[in-house]
């Protein structure tokens, strides 16, 4: 995998600054709460392309509340670093409790942060670079985070390559519409969040590959979900994603802020053996301990083990 040339910490310190410098009593867009130790992760829902080694983008800029960080530099990132529960440490900083919205990243499609070219691409399993067609250079994240008057907070970033970045043509791939990205990056704070995890026995052997869904409870309509929407993007309205381990049936759905989850169950199967797997169809999701699918309660900083038998959908 294409190693990475910088981390985005310095991105995070550069926000840090800029905010810190802005707090005073005529700025009512930045908290004004106790400073608190905030430890920053990153990591990244699973792409559905074996084929794909690595995704890398390279920003140029951040802004908040539209006015650009002072002394930041450009970064370049490969997001597949982060993937199935892992983190990477970005670093402590000091914060100041309160909520945080309003955050653009600005990208560099042309070159990256060493003045190579491209600057966003995607790196294929065959050491095949594709730049990626874009229709914006900047992604507007709607959501936000909260630091809390405590001794400290972790904040993890998830950036969601399977929503974020679709092909395009033949062996070719593209950024989503500006609305879409917008919405491919979710923030949680792991004070407020949890995790659902467990094991998936497909003893029909139904599928060359299984992705779990959560969504929020209420929120998963079947004949929309399993349609292409916008940009082509399947199961686009899920919360969180991920593949279940071929071998060991383990999965986990990892940094889920609380509340009420439904989990679904899907098949892919690779027809042409071409490392590219294709909707098959939903799967009969059965709790082995009697667990309602449909209605998993998820309080901050939980464990939820949930263990089921997949059968195929008649």
């Amino acid at each position: 995998m294409k190693k990475l040339n910088v981390t985005i910490a310095a991105s995070l310190l550069a926000l840090t600054i800029f905010t810190m410098s802005c707090s005073n009593s005529d700025d009512t867009n930045y908290p004004s709460g106790e400073k608190s130790s905030t430890n920053f992760y990153m990591t990244d829902a699973p792409s559905d392309n074996s084929n794909v080694q690595g995704v890398i983008v390279t920003i140029a800029d951040v802004k908040v509340n539209g006015v650009s960080i002072e002394g930041f530099s450009k970064t370049t990132i490969d997001l597949m670093q982060y993937q199935n529960g892992l983190t990477k440490f970005l670093g402590n900083l000091e914060l100041n409790a309160g909520t945080y919205s309003n955050l653009t990243l600005v990208l560099d499609h042309e070159l990256d942060a060493n003045g190579n070219a491209p600057g966003s691409y995607v790196l294929m399993t065959s050491g095949t670079v594709k730049a990626l067609q874009n229709t914006t250079n900047s992604i507007k994240i709607t959501d936000s985070f909260e630091i809390f008057e405590t001794a400290s907070n972790n904040v993890v970033l998830d950036f969601d390559i399977r929503k974020s970045i679709v092909e395009s043509g033949s062996d070719n791939f593209k950024f989503v519409s500006s609305s879409e990205l917008s919405s491919s990056i979710r923030v949680v704070n792991e004070a407020s969040a949890g995790e659902i995890k467990g094991t998936a026995s497909d003893t029909e052997n139904t599928s060359d590959k299984i992705i779990v869904y959560a969504y929020k409870k209420g929120t998963f309509n079947a004949s929309k979900e399993t349609s292409a929407q916008g940009s082509g993007v399947l199961f686009a309205n899920a919360a969180n994603s991920a593949t279940v381990n071929s071998f060991t049936g383990k999965y986990e759905l990892n940094f889920l802020a609380e509340g009420d989850y439904e989990l679904h169950f899907v098949s892919y199967t690779d027809s042409d053996s071409d490392g590219k797997f294709e909707f098959n169809g939903m799967l009969t999701a059965e709790s082995v301990a009697g667990i309602d699918l449909s209605n998993i309660s998820l309080s901050s900083s939980i464990n939820i083990n949930v263990a089921v038998n997949l059968k195929a959908t008649k």
